[in-house]
């Protein structure tokens, strides 16, 4: 059982830099604490709930990585790393 919720809206820009795509993610985290006072985050995308993006590892283009992220609105900064 829950006891109190508390919802934030946050985006996060990442970047592959393998690959260099670069996509923007807007999330609904609900902070939420039980009634034994354990406090718990879940991370929603587009109305379904998804892992934290602080733990994405994976590019959904070439599923490589690393992944960098960043500020919001950052993506049309990056440039892709030519090796």
């Amino acid at each position: 059982m829950e006891r109190d919720t508390e919802t934030v809206h946050e985006a996060y820009s990442f970047v592959c830099l393998h690959c260099g795509h670069g996509w923007e993610e807007e999330y609904e985290i609900r902070h939420t604490t039980d009634l034994a006072g354990h406090r718990r985050a879940d991370y929603f995308a587009r109305g379904a709930r998804v892992r934290s993006p602080l733990t994405l590892s994976d590019c959904p283009s070439c599923n490589l990585g690393p992944i960098r992220i960043l500020r919001p609105g950052r993506v049309n900064s990056t440039r892709p790393y030519l090796a």
